[in-house]
């Protein structure tokens, strides 16, 4: 069953600029280390900072709360699988948000695809619950 839903779309050149003006202080208070890195060996530095500016925004709406009752941009962090897969982990109170709106004997599942086509990136996320499967007890 899908709990939530979210969307976003970002200008890279605006977060270009924010980069520019505000730098080491915009990355640290909004993308943790994992990002960063990722972000800084792109040959699109700015590019891949936006999906992931993105992916936050819509996240914290499949959440149903947008960034406010104390999610923190960094509570929600995209990284890749070795197949470049984009996939969201979240934690503090994000991880709150998520088990509460998740049914009982249900995990949850984030979905998230990212793109981008200059001057614009983009991010969609589904968040699922599936059953959890008990093993029977021989």
């Amino acid at each position: 069953m899908i709990l939530g839903i979210g969307t976003d779309l970002a200008n890279i050149d605006r977060i270009a600029a924010t980069l520019e003006r505000f730098g080491d202080r915009f990355k640290t208070r909004v993308f943790t280390e994992i990002e960063q890195r990722k972000a800084e060996r792109r040959a699109d530095v700015a590019g891949t900072y936006a999906k992931r500016w993105a992916a936050k925004e819509a996240c914290s709406k499949a959440l149903g709360t947008g960034l406010r009752m104390g999610i923190s941009w960094r509570d929600m962090a995209v990284s890749n699988l070795p197949s470049g897969q984009p996939v969201m982990a979240v934690t503090g109170w994000a991880a709150q948000r998520l088990a509460e709106m998740t049914p009982p004997d249900h995990e949850a599942i984030i979905h998230v695809t990212l793109t981008d086509d200059h001057p614009w990136a983009q991010a969609f996320v589904v968040i699922e619950a599936r059953p959890v499967r008990v093993q029977p007890v021989p």
